[in-house]
């Protein structure tokens, strides 16, 4: 024990000697701690100058108001979990909650097909939408299959013989269609019709299909493992009709609706999402481990240039 109490002696007093030669070159006042800022001169109530010290910055990775633009899904999902449990979930909440995480990261599609091969049953794409977060449209073209149109399916799809004229072939609409999907999260009714259609797969956890929602479908009152139509949803909870009438469906139109539909239940969405998502390893930066101040006398915590200069 006499040998421990004389190592942690002679430690305290390098600490105290360490404490001195921070003192002397400005970067702590007499009074301060470790771990302060430099002082700040400040007016009190009588008009004196007094010192005051700033908080210690929050470290590079500690969760903050907005993302980077690489935030990964499962650091937008988790972000989403943080924001529902400080705020009341309200819609005016599910609004500023998405604008936080960068609405440019969403986007929602819808494509129509058309039939081809033997008796029309092959299914190509011959329109495709996407809008982004707002609704607005940032791609609507007609597409030339590459098989010969055998059923144009206008009931359901809308298009017709005269769409085909000026329609750009399929892997030029391919190319610029798959270069708006890249990095984003994309919204769709179904959505693996369209990516079918598109010859393209997208990492699941950057779809949200909103035929597949529980909490969509549980807003609206349906069984969950009822299949749901984009039709059925956007009557019971957007109150609105779509795809009426003989003109058939109108892509731009189902994919502002699934953009509603996801806005409408997005932090429950996202907050159902990110507790699916495997548990996340503890950060050193983030997750600091619970400690006393004794640890700061030991020579690691000290810059290599103040222990030499205070020897």
């Amino acid at each position: 024990p006499q040998g421990r109490s004389k190592k942690r002696s002679r430690k305290h007093q390098r600490f105290m000697e360490r404490r001195a030669v921070l003192e002397q070159k400005g970067l702590l006042s007499p009074h301060g701690h470790l771990g302060t800022q430099t002082p700040k001169v400040g007016l009190e109530a009588n008009g004196t100058t007094a010192l005051c010290c700033d908080k210690v910055p929050k470290p590079k990775g500690i969760m903050s108001s907005s993302l980077s633009p690489s935030a990964s899904p499962d650091s937008i999902a988790r972000h989403h979990s943080v924001l529902l449990s400080q705020e009341n979930g309200s819609s005016k909440r599910v609004r500023t909650s998405s604008l936080v995480l960068r609405p440019g990261k969403y986007v929602a599609i819808d494509c129509e097909m058309v039939g081809t091969g033997p008796q029309g049953k092959l299914s190509e794409l011959a329109r495709c939408s996407v809008v982004n977060y707002e609704g607005d449209v940032i791609y609507d073209k007609y597409v030339r299959p590459e098989l010969p149109v055998v059923d144009y399916r206008t009931r359901w799809s809308g298009i017709t013989k005269q769409h085909m004229k000026n329609a750009i072939p399929f892997k030029a609409a391919q190319a610029e269609i798959l270069k708006i999907l890249k990095d984003k999260i994309v919204v769709g009714h179904a959505i693996h019709n369209d990516f079918q259609a598109l010859k393209y797969f997208h990492p699941k956890d950057k779809t949200r299909d909103t035929s597949q929602s529980p909490v969509l479908k549980k807003k609206a009152g349906l069984p969950i493992r009822a299949n749901v139509s984009l039709k059925n949803l956007a009557r019971h909870l957007l109150h609105k009709k779509i795809q009426g009438g003989c003109q058939g469906h109108s892509s731009v139109e189902d994919a502002q609706t699934a953009m509603e539909l996801y806005r409408l239940v997005e932090v429950q969405w996202e907050k159902e999402l990110a507790h699916s998502l495997p548990p996340r390893p503890p950060s050193p930066i983030t997750d600091p481990p619970a400690a006393d101040s004794s640890q700061y006398l030991d020579d690691q915590y000290w810059p290599t240039e103040l222990m030499a200069s205070s020897l």
